[in-house]
């Protein structure tokens, strides 16, 4: 089954930003994604780019290239994506520190995790926690 070695998540969300570039510098310097790849078009369009947390990724790219994946999500809502991080205060307070907009701040749950919720430059709903759902069924 694809994923499932080398260290490749079988599930990746996928996001289209206006200014991809921003959302980059955003996950990365707010949130504590690394950038794995990123490739543009003659225009500098961020065509796809690949940020990776722990053993997890997400793919994104920007709107108007005119893909098939482009079209499908012309309709398509804001997103939300929950991360797994270990220790959620430390992560908080970084994307405190570069200016995210908290929507929930670092709060226990009743089912086990700490966790909070932040929105990104274009309205996706990021969230942050210490739950880690179990994969193996």
């Amino acid at each position: 089954m694809a994923g499932t070695d080398g260290g490749r998540p079988s599930v990746c969300p996928t996001l289209l930003y206006a200014d991809a570039k921003s959302a980059i510098r955003q996950l990365t310097e707010a949130f504590g994604f690394t950038e794995a790849s990123v490739y543009e078009d003659e225009e500098g369009k961020v065509v796809h780019a690949e940020l990776v947390q722990g053993n997890g990724a997400v793919m994104l790219g920007s709107r108007g290239t005119g893909s098939r994946f482009d079209e499908a999500m012309k309709s398509a809502g804001p997103t939300g994506v929950y991360v797994v991080v270990d220790d959620v205060d430390a992560h908080h307070q970084r994307a405190v520190d570069h200016g995210a907009e908290i929507l929930m701040p670092p709060t226990d749950q009743d089912y086990g995790s700490r966790d909070y919720m932040a929105r990104d430059v274009e309205g996706n709903i990021w969230s942050f926690g210490t739950y880690a759902p179990e994969t193996r069924v």
